[in-house]
């Protein structure tokens, strides 16, 4: 794991949130661990944020998934979920369609991320919509940056319009999902996009081990 000295904290909430992953994880990492963690979600974040509101939370719950993504990565073998990635260019749209989907399909069967080699500010506002058309939750969803903790971690790691960049770990089942990109696109082609997308996380979830 490989992050960049921490910066100022912009305020309290940063320390606070700092000391309650620290406190979530004290038998994996230490603290400073955890501080330095989060002070490169913080500014991985920061660098495509329009609005700065939330950008202390989010970054709390994007170091909480690559916390989660490490423990896991040096236990291999424990648990008996799944673990798939979903990676598009921006994760603003594909990718953010793919991981709802498997999340409400799959359950408590397959932990599911997504994430952007380029990530964008915010989630596609149609994307979004025809999430919330399908009965798809959007509250948590918003672009987050590709980072090696949550790659060697995934046992999938599902791949659409982002070429190479990203990494590739040895061990890891690597699928490329040829679906067009739904930026900018109309409502009505989002909608046919999700259920492209759809049929695919059912072959996906159709070759998976387990129930």
């Amino acid at each position: 794991m490989s992050v960049s000295p921490h910066p100022t904290w912009p305020d309290e909430r940063l320390c606070a949130g700092a000391a309650r992953l620290a406190s979530r994880h004290q038998e994996h990492f230490s603290a400073e661990t955890v501080q330095q963690l989060l002070a490169d979600s913080y500014r991985l974040l920061a660098e495509n944020a329009r609005v700065r509101t939330h950008l202390v939370m989010l970054a709390e719950r994007l170091t909480a998934e690559r916390l989660d993504a490490l423990a896991h990565a040096q236990t291999p073998g424990t648990g008996a979920a799944v673990r798939v990635l979903f990676v598009c260019g921006h994760n603003a749209g594909r990718s953010q369609m793919a991981a709802a989907l498997m999340a409400q399909r799959a359950g408590e069967r397959v932990v599911v991320s997504s994430a952007g080699t380029d990530p964008a500010a915010e989630v596609e506002p149609h994307v979004a919509q025809a999430l919330l058309e399908a009965g798809l939750s959007v509250t948590d969803a918003y672009p987050k940056p590709l980072t090696s903790e949550v790659v060697e971690a995934a046992d999938y790691v599902i791949t659409m319009g982002c070429g190479d960049a990203c990494p590739v770990v040895p061990g890891r089942h690597y699928l490329n999902w040829s679906v067009a990109d739904p930026d900018g696109a109309p409502i009505g082609v989002v909608r046919t996009i999700l259920g492209d997308i759809d049929a695919l996380i059912t072959d996906l979830l159709a070759a998976l081990p387990g129930p």
